[in-house]
């Protein structure tokens, strides 16, 4: 093998082996020495057994999205190298301990040499230090120092016992010895370029984006209760609370975490509720108070394959839908659905913001391949990030719910101001009190139906890449923005383009243009029944020619994409 500018590598085991601590280890060490990453992950909803893979992309250029392809496999356990047969091809090296892996081999299928992981594990003292004799292995075939990747193994495990932290250098160590074999033998040839200034870039996965963009929006209090794969920003927030003072509660369920996310706001707050499908589908009482109360709110969305419990560690793009008519009665939403880390950053940043000024629900609409995905990129430019706060100081006088030109009230809190702050979920008067008077509910209507209007005042256009002189134009919403955006760049045709939604409610007024100006149209997405195009055809009235849609629970890879993309083009 003999890559030059890309190198897709996937590391598989059973729960509880330890794959997350190899992609993790590596990934840190290749972007310490100068090297673009970006790591994905597949695992089964169980804690120990079963088959998990993690895809690291290590490339010359930024890489942003999975593959289909494995230049190297490193099969940890029995079963790993039939977990992913129908991804190799001859070209395909695979690296495992053939004492283990024997009743699957076939070595016709790709090119196979037996590394003792476990064997060399077991020497050291005991067979969980395969993984990090993998780690071991891998770097060298990067010609990175041993002391680069030493240091890295006992700063990582610094905090365990002096015998543990031994145990892994002796095992890094001999991983290496095996790595720099293979690299001399020539069977495993890598020249990818580094380049130093990545050195100074950030590496962070989708979670923690998110959670930085609540943290630059003022979010201080987070209520959740965990729910696979929407737990990351629970975790992140929680683990920096005292550093940003927020109050983060795990509540007893997602009725709860609403609740108190709404409580929060009222009282001055600036809060997120996190889910993913089956929690928020708890929460949407809720969503309607607050939709009633006026009040904002900033929902973190993070979906996973359904209906019911569904593939729960799997991804799809399938509550669209749910975000956009949840909830009952009429009242305005903005939906935000990131496309890549530095979106997720800056546009929950922006709900948090939007939400207080039109004081209605922003959703942040995630997956779990966005959420559980990480790369390298640059520190994220923090000179437009504030909390802008729209908060009064009351009157005696005060209404909470005037009547106005645009809708909005002017916003008080409790005992800020002489004014009584009255909210009730009945329908309710100028000043919050309940009323029949259905002449005033009609008003009240209107009211809440006008803040769409200041929404949409800031909407955000979609991203029309690479330029206006195209035939074909690709629309894709959300999480499957690079994996589009590689597969037209690799197509090499200058008459496709890609359409980006980065906010999908409400639409853009320039959406039509953009799809009449097309000779064929095209959309991908990440669920069955393509749900974003039904959005676009309610709101504009085309009908969107071909659909690429996928719902096997995995996120779109490159070449499926090219190959979608060529059927429709040939």
């Amino acid at each position: 093998m003999n890559r030059k500018d890309d190198v897709s590598i996937v590391l598989c085991g059973q729960a509880g082996m330890g794959i997350q601590t190899v992609e993790f280890l590596l990934t840190r060490i290749l972007k310490l020495v100068g090297y673009n990453v970006f790591a994905t992950k597949e695992y089964m909803s169980r804690i120990r057994g079963g088959a998990n893979s993690t895809q690291i992309r290590v490339s010359s250029f930024p890489a942003r999205a999975p593959v289909n392809r494995i230049d190297i496999l490193a099969g940890l356990n029995k079963g790993s190298i039939r977990h992913l047969e129908k991804r190799t091809t001859p070209e395909t090296i695979v690296l495992a301990e053939e004492a283990i892996v024997k009743d699957e081999l076939q070595k016709d299928k790709y090119r196979f040499i037996d590394v003792p992981f476990t064997k060399t594990a077991e020497e050291i003292g005991n067979a969980v230090y395969s993984n990090v004799v993998a780690t071991g292995a891998i770097a060298a075939l990067f010609g990175i120092e041993l002391k680069t990747i030493v240091d890295y193994i006992r700063k990582h495990f610094s905090n365990k016992t002096e015998e543990i932290i031994t145990n892994n250098t002796k095992a890094v160590e001999a991983g290496f010895s095996r790595g720099v074999q293979l690299a001399g033998s020539g069977e495993i040839e890598i020249s990818i370029r580094n380049d130093a200034t990545i050195r100074e870039q950030i590496l962070l996965s989708g979670g923690d984006a998110v959670s930085m963009g609540a943290i630059g929006g003022g979010c201080n209090f987070i209520a959740a209760y965990p729910m696979s794969p929407s737990t990351p920003v629970l975790t992140f927030l929680s683990q920096h609370s005292a550093d940003f003072g927020i109050i983060a509660e795990q509540a007893e369920d997602e009725i709860a975490a609403m609740n108190m996310a709404l409580g929060a706001w009222y009282a001055g707050g600036r809060a997120i509720a996190s889910s993913s499908g089956g929690g928020f589908a708890l929460m949407i009482e809720g969503l309607s108070l607050a939709g009633m109360l006026e009040l904002p709110i900033v929902i973190h969305l993070a979906q996973r394959p359904a209906p019911a419990t569904g593939l729960p560690t799997r991804t799809e793009q399938a509550d669209l839908e749910l975000a956009l008519y949840a909830g009952h009665g009429e009242f305005p939403r903005a939906i935000f659905a990131p496309g890549n880390l530095e979106e997720a950053f800056y546009l929950t940043h922006k709900a948090f913001n939007l939400a207080d000024k039109s004081q209605s629900p922003v959703f942040v609409l995630t997956d779990q391949f966005l959420i559980d995905s990480y790369y390298n990129t640059a520190t994220f430019d923090l000179s437009g990030i504030k909390a802008e706060k729209h908060i009064i100081k009351t009157s005696k006088e005060y209404k909470r719910y005037e009547l106005t030109e645009s809708g909005i009230s002017a916003r008080g809190i409790p005992g800020y101001g002489e004014g009584l702050v009255v909210l009730d979920s009945d329908e309710h008067d100028e000043e919050g009190h309940i009323t029949e008077d259905l002449e005033l509910r009609k008003k009240m209507v209107e009211k809440r139906l006008k803040k769409l209007e200041l929404i949409k005042q800031e909407i955000i256009r979609p991203e029309l890449w690479p330029g206006e002189n195209y035939e074909t134009i690709v629309v894709c919403w959300g999480s499957t923005y690079n994996a589009v955006r590689e597969a037209i760049e690799r197509l090499g045709r200058k008459d496709v383009a890609m359409l980006h939604f980065k906010q999908v409610y409400p639409l853009h007024n320039e959406t039509s243009n953009y799809l009449k100006k097309a000779k064929k149209t095209v959309i991908v997405e990440n669920n069955a029944t393509c749900q974003f195009g039904k959005l676009i055809r309610l709101h504009t009235g085309i009908e969107i020619e071909e659909k690429i849609l996928k719902y096997d629970g995995l996120p779109f890879a490159v070449e499926e994409i090219i190959e979608g993309l060529q059927k429709i083009l040939d």
